[in-house]
């Protein structure tokens, strides 16, 4: 019998993009917004980014133990997109894999808030700053754009998706940081508390692998458990520098 859950399943972030290199730029000068003309889902990768992406590639296609995937998820995003092409140019996937894109593994939406650094939510949008100060990230939703439980909320349809379509299968995520976090709060079963601590303790580097293998043993139908977080061996690996910025057309973390 097919089970539940895929084999193996990899969530992976994108790697560097140029909204990441802007976001720096703008908070180290103290700037209120970040440079960019581009539209979030158009923002691409820096060159950093791309090596990475090719470094993920290369060592899912000579060193990683468990094989290459063989079901290949993308946000729409440029950045997670040509992540997810690069890394299968560079070997982590067979070249003809096509590389699936779901609308549900965008970014989070961060509405009147985007652009904007954390000082120029501050001065810019005070009475969201408060807010959110009163409600927490878990739970603030920005005019226009999302709070995690609304992504968390899309994610559990794509897993549902996912458990429907690619049982047994090796499945590669490739999207963004808060869609990670969010789907280790749905297939660990966390709470708000749990999972915001996890984010408290650091960013998840850019392409850098999360992964999940089927446990036949666990409930009833068997589950997904955690082998590994925030992983930057491959890397590491190929001596290619790490980053872990938040992501950001809008620069308070999530």
């Amino acid at each position: 019998m097919t089970p539940r859950w895929p084999a193996v399943l990899w969530l992976v972030r994108h790697g560097q993009s140029a909204g990441n290199v802007a976001r720096d730029a703008a908070t180290a000068s103290g700037a209120e917004r970040i440079a960019l003309t581009a539209r979030d889902v158009d923002v691409p990768l820096s060159e950093l980014g791309q090596a990475q992406a090719r470094a993920l590639g290369r060592w899912f296609g000579t060193a990683h133990e468990d094989g290459r995937p063989d079901v290949m998820l993308s946000s729409p995003y440029a950045r997670a997109v040509e992540t997810a092409r690069l890394f299968r140019e560079a070997g982590g996937c067979a070249p003809d894999e096509r590389i699936c894109l779901d609308e549900r593994l965008r970014e989070k939406e961060f509405g009147i808030l985007d652009g904007l650094t954390t000082q120029g939510i501050r001065t810019i949008e005070p009475q969201q700053a408060a807010l959110r100060a009163l409600l927490g990230k878990f739970y603030h939703r920005p005019p226009g754009g999302e709070s995690w439980v609304d992504v968390i909320f899309r994610l559990r349809a794509l897993m549902d998706t996912v458990s429907l379509h690619y049982g047994g299968r090796r499945v590669m995520i490739v999207s963004h940081q808060v869609v990670v976090l969010c789907l280790r709060y749905i297939i660990e079963h966390l709470d708000e508390a749990e999972i915001l601590a996890i984010d408290r303790a650091g960013d998840v580097a850019n392409c850098a692998v999360t992964e999940y293998r089927f446990d036949p043993a666990a409930g009833h139908d068997g589950a997904l458990a955690l082998a590994r977080y925030n992983v930057t061996a491959p890397l590491r690996h190929a001596d290619t520098p790490v980053t872990a910025a938040p992501d950001a057309m809008v620069a308070a973390r999530g």
